[in-house]
């Protein structure tokens, strides 16, 4: 059996995006098909599966540009310690340098899995400053080397062969994110809507995400000025990317707040169970990302039963089917550097018309949410995901052994 080594900055419990949920399920279902071992970043982990955790650098620099440099002292150690691997597995530009570094050192192919890309991305600049020159560096040379680029969708696909034309198409594989039925399923419960002030019998709009420009949480802020007042609009948002954007965000839900009564807004990490509840009862989550890969909050929002309302960028496309699962919204860019809307008040518009349909047809948005659910039990589990990615260990071993 293949030792393969899962390089990855986020593992549970310090987990804060899709990334680390990928990784953590990814190498759970990994486990009965070879033999794996998961280095990531922070402090120990109590879990078998665990090989190593690494602090960065606390000596340096706490900017923008330090945020970088401390990543790639993490990847040193890390890199130095999966020696003996028959194969590296990166994922995210956090942890593809280690990767890199492990393929140079103890020539073993290195898989890299892209779950977004930095030069799409380039409001992360706000956050880590001159070191996002640095990401982008890093990414291009661990993208540019691999052995095998995993996209999370057709999508993401078509964005590495354009965003890194020196890559061969060959070597780009798609394996799209899954879900775990036995977490992500209807709960009757409904302990955790009213933790948070919900009337279970009074049906309510959903957002999950964190509080960053590319999950488009300012355009639904906006259009939940008109979203039938009647139906509450829950915000499950983490941590925002920057002070920046935080006090955007806060100066939006003050004036939203002057407009309509019905918001919530839950600004801590929820155990998954609690999240599980509020899609479950949820009569409409709504996605309206700007730039999303794949998007596998809606995945698990489909396994829970509930329709789904989203922006048609990226990889939804591939998982929300348009008037089955759920409605997408049109999305046309203005071009700019954030790839923001063309048109930012239509975008709103039409994300609220949309959530608004859903609320009024509430038979329409039972029977999409039930063709969410099959949808997501038979395209999307993670068994799917580990036995498809395995295959292209297994390709990529052959190659690397042939030549």
């Amino acid at each position: 059996m293949s030792r393969v080594a899962l390089l990855t900055k986020e593992y549970p419990p310090e987990v804060y995006g899709g990334a680390g949920v990928h990784v953590e399920y990814l190498a759970r279902h990994l486990a009965g098909l070879v033999d794996v071992g998961v280095y990531c970043f922070g402090a120990p982990r109590q879990d078998a599966l665990v090989a190593g955790a690494y602090e960065p650098w606390e000596a340096l620099a706490k900017d923008g540009k330090g945020t970088a440099l401390r990543s790639l002292s993490a990847d040193l150690r890390m890199a130095g310690d999966v020696a003996g691997a028959d194969l590296v597995h990166s994922h995210t530009w956090y942890a593809n340098f280690a990767g890199y570094l492990a393929r140079v050192l103890y020539q073993v192919p290195h898989v890299m899995t892209t779950h977004s890309l930095e030069p799409l991305r380039p409001w992360k600049a706000e956050q880590l400053g001159a070191g996002y020159r640095l990401s982008c560096w890093v990414e291009r040379t661990a993208v540019e080397s691999a052995d095998a680029v995993i996209a999370v969708s057709q999508s993401m696909r078509d964005d590495v062969l354009s965003v890194y034309p020196a890559v061969a198409p060959e070597r780009v594989k798609v394996v799209h994110n899954g879900i775990d039925p036995d977490e992500f399923f209807p709960d009757p419960a409904t302990g955790s809507l009213k933790r948070h002030g919900l009337d279970p019998g009074t049906p309510y709009v959903l957002f999950v995400g964190r509080v960053t420009r590319q999950k488009g949480i300012t355009y639904l802020l906006q259009a939940a000025k008109t979203i039938d007042a009647a139906a509450p609009v829950v915000f499950c948002a983490g941590a925002a990317d920057t002070p920046e954007i935080e006090s955007e965000v806060r100066a939006q839900l003050d004036e939203l707040g002057g407009v309509r009564k019905g918001v919530v807004w839950v600004d801590e990490m929820l155990p998954r169970s609690e999240l599980v509840q509020l899609m479950s009862h949820a009569a409409v989550f709504v996605c309206p990302s700007i730039y999303e890969p794949f998007g596998l909050i809606n995945v698990e929002a489909m396994a829970c039963a509930v329709p789904v309302v989203a922006t048609a960028v990226g990889g939804i496309p591939e998982i929300v089917v348009d008037g089955e699962t759920g409605i997408l919204v049109p999305f046309e860019t203005g071009g700019d550097e954030f790839g923001s809307p063309k048109d930012p008040e239509a975008f709103s518009r039409g994300i609220a018309e949309r959530v608004n349909q859903l609320l009024a047809e509430p038979e329409l948005a039972r029977r999409m949410g039930a063709a969410g659910r099959r949808r997501a039990l038979d395209e999307f589990t993670w068994e799917a995901v580990a036995k498809k990615t395995v295959q292209v260990y297994e390709q990529v071993m052959g190659s690397f052994r042939a030549a």
